[in-house]
């Protein structure tokens, strides 16, 4: 069996955020989803929870990350191509979202980051197919 993951992030408006990243191309999962969460599909075994403020206060102890002074996740996902890399975060920073750090370009990987409406860091990488073999 293989297994899956559920991050779970809080965010302060459900719809926006949904809005946010189905701009992006992003699906949901709507069996999951409810006025105070939404589950954003990344793939097959990989799904992100995003959960409204007081709903994910109720699955934790403490206190949520002040995500404008620190960072509580990187959450990284992967892209066919350097041009899916600039369009998919030029996408989310004209959707409202910013941009984070500066590109990174290795030859061989290139990335770049966005912080989403709530300030969650996206990274988005793509890697030469013909390294990721070897």
């Amino acid at each position: 069996m293989s297994r899956m993951m559920f991050p779970n992030l809080p965010v302060s408006d459900v719809t926006a955020t949904r809005k946010f990243f189905d701009g992006l191309g992003f699906e949901f999962n709507d069996q999951f989803c409810d006025a105070q969460t939404a589950c954003m599909v990344i793939n097959e075994h990989t799904m992100v929870m995003l959960l409204e403020t007081a709903k994910f206060k109720d699955f934790i102890a403490g206190d949520i990350c002040d995500t404008s002074k620190a960072r509580e996740v990187l959450l990284c996902v992967s892209a066919e191509s350097r041009d899916e890399v600039d369009s998919l975060v030029d996408t989310a920073i004209a959707a409202g979202g910013s941009a984070w750090m500066e590109p990174q370009d290795q030859g061989f990987m290139y990335g770049r980051a966005f912080r989403d409406l709530d300030g969650h860091v996206w990274e988005v990488m793509w890697m030469d197919p013909a390294v990721t073999q070897g």
